[in-house]
């Protein structure tokens, strides 16, 4: 396994927000179905490790860059049946990995 730094991968994290906040017209529906994770998770998983300094609302307001909510009314569509498929799938598969 390849080695990285702490400083290399919150660089990368930071990133990977940023392009989230830019990239609205990825439904986070769509990122569960394909990847099996979205803008929440990588909320709450910012909220976990923060150890408590962050609230899982906090977290998810990070990676937005915005509260949720505002968010959600201004970028978020509703999800077709296909797209509620593709991430229950993704999230059985989630669950089958232990994730």
């Amino acid at each position: 396994m390849v080695e990285y730094s702490d400083a290399a991968a919150a660089a990368a994290f930071r990133r990977l927000v940023h392009h989230l906040q830019q990239r609205t017209d990825a439904q986070n529906v769509d990122l569960m179905g394909l990847a099996g994770f979205c803008r929440n998770c990588l909320g709450d998983w910012l909220s976990e490790a923060s150890e408590g300094a962050l609230t899982r609302d906090q977290g998810r307001e990070a990676v937005y860059g915005m509260p949720y909510t505002e968010w959600k009314a201004a970028h978020q569509s509703a999800a077709t049946p296909e797209q509620l498929a593709r991430m229950e799938e993704s999230l059985r598969r989630n669950r089958e990995l232990g994730l």
